[in-house]
């Protein structure tokens, strides 16, 4: 695990790069829903010396040191309006923070996990990049996206894994994902009942794997302002 002072830093680093790649429409209708008029992603790197992955989950993470954050802030649509390019590195885990405004400017992504009747309807995907899972590895350096909310927002606790949500998750890409470009997306899915208990830590990239509808999905967009898709694109420094 690398300790990096500031997410700055890794602004130097050739080769690890999140840029972006066009679709194959100028223009998409994405599914923002729920009230939803603008959205935030927050990712900011974790580092610590007891951090690190095991199978489909990681280990240290309540004694780990967060350093900078960086925003990337979607409109109506689900497209990015600024922070569209920013630097990750494939060993360095980064929590990721949903924010959601409504048409007041009242945040309103705790709507997700109001309680947990209120949390059994949704849940948060990373799709489209067919990562090689870390459980998959035998020396754990595949990709993890761990949704990790301990408590919904009425102050009750979260029963553990499968009643996770992921507005707050961690994310790790992993050395085995190295050296390919992979398109990725930001999705909350709203579930029909009794789905999310079958969802595991493993089926973070397979939402339309359960019944239900996406409720949000972010984008990024070019400076041609054609839609875009996340790529994350990285190799061994």
């Amino acid at each position: 695990m690398k300790n990096r002072s500031t997410l700055g830093m890794l602004a130097g680093l050739a080769g690890v790069l999140l840029f972006v790649s066009s679709c194959s429409k100028d223009e998409e209708t994405l599914p923002v829903k729920e009230g939803i008029q603008r959205s935030e992603l927050i990712l900011t790197e974790v580092s610590g010396e007891g951090l690190s992955a095991h199978g489909d989950h990681f280990h240290g993470l309540d004694a780990g040191v967060e350093g900078e954050s960086i925003t990337i802030k979607f409109d109506e649509s689900g497209k990015a309006t600024s922070g569209g390019h920013l630097h990750l590195e494939s060993d360095a885990v980064y929590k990721i923070a949903l924010k959601t405004w409504d048409h007041t400017g009242k945040e309103v992504q705790d709507n997700f996990i109001a309680s947990k009747s209120a949390a059994d309807s949704y849940k948060a995907f990373l799709v489209g990049g067919n990562f090689t899972l870390n459980a998959a590895t035998e020396d754990e350096s595949g990709a993890i996206f761990q949704p990790r909310e301990k408590k919904y927002a009425d102050g009750s606790d979260v029963g553990g894994a499968l009643e996770t949500t992921g507005i707050l998750s961690y994310f790790i890409i992993g050395h085995t994902n190295e050296g390919a470009t992979k398109k990725v997306k930001y999705v909350v899915r709203k579930l029909k009942a009794g789905e999310k208990e079958k969802i595991t830590r493993s089926d973070w990239q397979t939402d339309t794997k359960f019944e239900g509808e996406n409720v949000l999905e972010l984008l990024l967009k070019s400076t041609r302002k054609k839609v875009m898709i996340i790529n994350l694109h990285y190799s061994i420094i």
